[in-house]
């Protein structure tokens, strides 16, 4: 049995429903809404599933994992079909590498919880908010087309899907919310729409999602 606790706009969230798409898992969705009621991931009952108050979260008969990277790589080990990461050590390392410049260095930086600090008890205008966005989304959008231009082929590290990719597609998704002009970076817009005509990654998108706010 698969739970997971999600929330239907969250990046890390999107990137585990990429990877149980891709395996062909059945999971049953448990939202968590990060707006409603205070945020519903504040409430006790969560915390005590997850003490770091985030999503996702993943049950899978006794276990319960958090940290969307730490949970996709347990799948990729538990299920091994439509493997994420290549075989070969020095790849997996490249694939790993691109995974967490995102992971770490780009996305937490427009989190929801970091933009509420910045905004509640910062007190920075709107327009502040959007700057610091869209500063740290180019920094870093510069900085992966540049491994792209080293890595990429069909997809973002050579002609399979990986965990590169998984990463990918939900950040681009975060700067076109955001209103990031992609127009200097070519290849992640490429490896962007070539993994949108996958139908996993087209289910996974956050306006599938049962608790979409559309």
């Amino acid at each position: 049995m698969l739970n997971l606790y999600t929330y239907w706009r969250s990046s890390a969230a999107y990137r585990v429903r990429i990877a149980l798409a891709l395996k062909n898992l059945s999971v049953t969705q448990i939202p968590v809404h990060l707006l409603k009621d205070g945020g519903q991931q504040k409430a006790e009952a969560y915390r005590a599933l997850n003490p770091a108050m985030l999503v996702p979260t993943l049950q899978h008969d006794a276990l319960t994992l958090n940290q969307s990277l730490a949970i996709i790589e347990y799948l990729d080990a538990t299920f091994p079909e439509h493997p994420l990461l290549p075989a070969v050590p020095a790849e997996a390392a490249i694939v790993r590498a691109l995974a967490l410049d995102i992971a770490c260095d780009i996305h937490p930086l427009n989190n929801l919880r970091v933009l509420q600090y910045l905004t509640t008890t910062l007190g920075i205008s709107e327009q502040q908010k959007n700057d610091w966005i869209l500063h740290w989304l180019r920094q870093g959008f510069t900085a992966l087309e540049l491994r792209l231009a080293q890595t990429a082929g069909i997809y973002a590290v050579g002609d399979q899907v990986t965990l590169a990719d998984i990463c990918l597609v939900p950040q681009v998704y975060n700067a076109l919310r955001f209103q990031l002009d992609l127009a200097p970076f070519p290849l992640v817009q490429r490896v962007y729409q070539q993994c949108l005509t996958l139908p996993a990654f087209a289910s996974a998108a956050p306006e599938q999602q049962p608790d979409a706010q559309i």
